[in-house]
């Protein structure tokens, strides 16, 4: 799942789960009769799942310990995820795009040379920009049109937007430049076309724009990039200074490919669609986010391989969503305005099986709304066959906001109706959570999220949480994984035949699979 801001990497120490062996049984081959709800959930078993999450993480062992978009992991693991979906008999595609690759190698470094030297800690002071250039260099720093004092809100600050800014600047020396008006990236290309070794730019000094600045170049540029604060911009702008700016990163355009396998059979107007992020950051081999839902999307496919679907069904693995959802939505724009049309929902499964986990299932009638953000019309039938599934088997579950930070995103952007599962990620779980669900009140669902301990090996997991917790293979839950895949299988093979609820197109003599359940809509339901 991705997230707007960089997270450091958890070292915690000891390992509480014996590792897991990389080599097990097969899981049962797929039976054209797993074409009812009851059928396909005996058939998608927790040890299936599992299995393509030990392939995860001997990949992201043979490759640099992740498997993030553009890297050796990421292409293995599409490998892997397509033989398997090819040798069931499934149409199989990969989709190529180009994206900006970032990935910040060491720690940066922000320093005053003169006069009165000083230096500022990263993460607190300064923070390098995402997609800045690599490069260490020290130069003297020359001010582009600054307001200093900042003025009032909005400033009006249009400091570097224009390449007029940087009449005469002297090439090689560190622009100093501030927010306002123009996105960071243009700033940055500006000074860099103008000879500038480096760039810092400050924060703007109203209440709530004055402390560090973090944030993105939108794209690569050539060199280095850092943000900070308005104090010490003002400082670096207040006499002439020399300053060290050193960034340690890979910043550049790399290719990847969405994976996108389709049933043989079904409806080509009326596509039901499935997706899991692939991909995972760079400080881990992301088996919670995302190998859990990544495996049980597979493992339901490869276990209905064989039935003749009503509806076509399309999975989808999606690549570099950690990077800003960057898979999904150059694939619903590739799509043409019939091709969208067609695809009747969408259902998202980012992160099913956290540790300390909750049973989330996506707000599709919005009881609490998210601003900014407008559900399509169907979603919350979506929802309502899962909390009809889950008080069916006497399951807690509660309501997860679409936040905006996954792949269901482009799909409502685009009038696509949406739902699904989410088990959380750094949030902090309640006390009325842990009472609900199990686990521990005060700490993250998900304590190595985007971190190197989210493995299946369980190496680096604080004892402090872990021990507390249970049923668990590394950092996965397998009461999560277990009752979210039968989640998974329940509505994908519910909606291969039947969208009636969603759009009104039923398939008459085809296998209804198991009824939705009751009509109206549940939040909250408790076992």
């Amino acid at each position: 799942m991705t997230r707007s801001r960089r997270l450091t990497t958890v070292l915690a120490a000891g390992a509480l789960a014996a590792p897991v062996a990389l080599a097990g049984a097969s899981p049962a081959l797929a039976d054209p009769n797993n074409n009812s709800s009851e059928k396909l959930q005996r058939a998608v078993t927790t040890e299936g799942v599992l299995q393509h999450l030990r392939a995860f993480q001997a990949i992201s062992d043979a490759n640099g310990g992740n498997r993030a978009a553009g890297s050796p992991g990421y292409d293995a693991s599409a490998d892997y995820v397509a033989g398997k979906l090819r040798a069931a008999g499934y149409a199989v595609e990969l989709q190529e795009f180009e994206f900006p690759y970032f990935e910040e190698t060491g720690e940066a470094q922000l320093a005053r040379t003169s006069p009165s030297p000083a230096t500022y800690a990263a993460g607190t002071d300064f923070a390098t920009m995402t997609y800045s250039g690599a490069g260490d260099v020290t130069a003297a720093v020359t001010a582009v049109d600054l307001r200093i004092p900042p003025g009032p809100t909005p400033s009006g600050n249009t400091s570097g937007c224009e390449a007029a800014d940087f009449a005469g600047f002297p090439a090689g020396n560190v622009a100093l430049v501030q927010r306002g008006t123009c996105p960071f990236g243009t700033k940055a290309a500006n000074a860099e076309a103008a000879g500038a070794s480096a760039v810092v730019i400050f924060n703007e000094g109203q209440p709530g724009r004055d402390g560090l600045l973090q944030g993105t170049l939108g794209a690569p540029v050539g060199i280095p990039v850092v943000g900070t604060t308005y104090a010490i911009g003002a400082e670096l702008a207040a006499a002439p200074s020399t300053v060290r700016v050193a960034v340690d990163a890979v910043s550049e355009v790399r290719t990847s490919s969405n994976v996108i396998a389709e049933t043989r059979t079904g409806r080509t107007d009326n596509v039901v669609m499935a997706g899991a992020h692939l991909d995972s950051v760079t400080e881990g081999p992301g088996i919670n986010d995302n190998g859990t839902g990544s495996a049980a999307i597979l493992e339901t496919a490869l276990q209905m391989a064989k039935v003749k679907t009503g509806n076509k069904v399309r999975f989808a693995w999606w690549s570099a969503e950690e990077l800003g959802l960057i898979g999904s939505t150059e694939y619903v724009e590739s799509l043409t305005e019939e091709e969208l049309a067609d695809v009747a929902l969408y259902l998202n499964f980012d992160m099913v099986g956290s540790p300390n986990f909750i049973r989330g299932v996506y707000d599709g009638n919005e009881t609490t709304p998210t601003p900014g953000v407008a559900v399509p019309e169907g979603s919350a039938q979506i929802e309502d066959l899962f909390n009809a599934h889950f008080t069916a088997k006497g399951l807690t579950f509660q309501d997860t906001e679409f936040s905006g930070r996954s792949d269901y995103q482009a799909f409502i952007n685009n009038g696509v109706p949406a739902g699904g599962l989410f088990t959380g990620a750094e949030g902090v779980k309640t006390a009325a959570e842990a009472a609900r669900f199990g686990g521990v009140a005060g700490a993250a669902y998900d304590p190595c999220y985007h971190s190197a301990c989210d493995t299946l090996t369980g190496e680096g997991l604080d004892p402090a949480v872990y021990g507390q917790l249970r049923d668990l293979v590394g950092n996965v839950s397998t009461v999560a994984l277990d009752t979210n895949s039968d989640a998974i299988a329940h509505a994908v093979i519910t909606y291969a035949y039947d969208t009636a609820a969603i759009n009104g197109v039923r398939n008459p003599g085809k296998s209804p699979g198991t009824a939705q359940g009751a009509p109206g809509h549940q939040d909250d339901a408790a076992a």
